[in-house]
């Protein structure tokens, strides 16, 4: 799986930041409750966070019931926030709402036992038999088995379940991953939709979105090749590309639009992995040329191997990832060479929208 991978390359090279895992809402009892639907819309900002937006309707086909939901936030890895939050609050998860019809749910935190490969139970841990000033952000010291132990924030929620279709919007903001050779990373479990009573989604849609900027990002193929990803709104590319001999996944080029895709009956095995781009570009033997890969958010500072900058093609990046047609020949040939390149003969060269980082690139910098 990528996110194992990635995981175990940040371990390695100890500088790369991730922050935590986007779940599913899921039964902490057993239920005869169905997921009949549910769209599943992430957009990818500039800032440093991913917005998830979750429309889900459940069915239940006997009478009104009250069921115990959960979510599960996994913790934090190489953050500055290092401590345990006690309280069970996810320190990097803004926002956090669900609506059951339409009514405002309150939740509830704890910190519970979890391991990322397998269902979390939601039962509380006892903090007072772990050493906390042994402990690290991800996992608790056992000093009894001198052993570390995996852990999660869990939220949880008592929803009344009325007869026929439910409707739950689920929706927060979480700070993406970044490190070795990637801008951004977003995680996503999709999994623990199984634990529903159809053990399925009958109708899914994922909704990938970049507002108001472009995003050029990969997704691991390992769940997603059934159906193929559409452009439903703006522009953009996308191709199939190998990151390794086992490893196949989709890249997009997305700019002021939505990537979707859709299935029926949908059992999810695996989870949902966007990284950007460069994460193929930087580990691939391949030399990849300056401006392979490009992103406006506020930290990424381009970084092109032992190749020297053309000031000029770099002054000019922020308004080709803007779609601006190039008159000068030997522009329009370098960035027509460029996968994500996508003119846009409408677009007005305008500086109104550039990042501060970007804005630095215009000087030279």
């Amino acid at each position: 799986m990528l996110f194992m991978w990635l995981m175990a390359t940040t371990a390695q090279a100890n500088d790369g930041v991730y922050y935590m895992t986007g779940n599913q809402l899921v039964p902490i009892q057993e239920t005869d409750i169905s997921v009949a639907k549910e769209v599943l819309t992430i957009s990818l900002c500039d800032d440093g966070y991913a917005l998830v937006d979750v429309q889900y309707e459940f069915m239940n086909n006997g009478k009104a019931k009250t069921v115990e939901m959960g979510f599960e936030a996994s913790p934090p890895y190489n953050s500055d926030d290092a401590e345990i939050h006690k309280d069970g609050k996810h320190p990097y998860i803004y926002d956090f709402t669900v609506t059951l019809n339409g009514e405002l749910l309150n939740y509830r935190n704890a910190v519970v036992s979890s391991d990322y490969d397998k269902d979390c139970d939601f039962k509380p841990i006892d903090l007072k038999k772990y050493d906390l000033s042994k402990s690290e952000s991800h996992t608790l010291y056992d000093a009894k088995a001198d052993d570390y132990v995996p852990f999660a924030y869990a939220y949880y929620f008592t929803a009344h379940f009325k007869e026929g279709i439910n409707y739950v919007h689920h929706t927060y903001r979480y700070d993406m991953a970044y490190g070795v050779g990637r801008t951004f990373e977003v995680s996503y479990k999709l999994s623990p939709a199984m634990r529903w009573a159809n053990h399925q989604i009958d109708d899914f849609t994922l909704r990938i979105k970049a507002d108001g900027t472009a995003k050029h990002f990969i997704i691991a193929d390992s769940i997603f090749r059934s159906a193929p990803f559409k452009v439903t709104e703006g522009k953009g590319k996308i191709r199939k590309n190998n990151f390794n001999e086992s490893t196949t996944y989709t890249e997009v080029a997305l700019r002021n639009g939505t990537l979707e895709w859709h299935k029926l009956n949908f059992k999810p095995t695996d989870e949902l992995e966007i990284s950007s781009a460069d994460i193929y570009t930087s580990f691939s033997e391949e030399a990849y040329p300056f401006g392979y890969f490009y992103d406006r958010s506020q930290t990424y500072v381009p970084s092109w191997s032992d190749k020297p900058v053309n000031k000029r093609i770099l002054r000019n990046l922020p308004y080709a990832h803007r779609g601006y047609v190039f008159k000068d020949a030997k522009l329009k040939a370098y960035f027509n060479k460029l996968w994500w390149y996508m003119p846009d003969p409408q677009w007005k060269a305008s500086t109104v929208d550039f990042t501060p980082s970007e804005l630095k690139h215009l000087k030279g910098e």
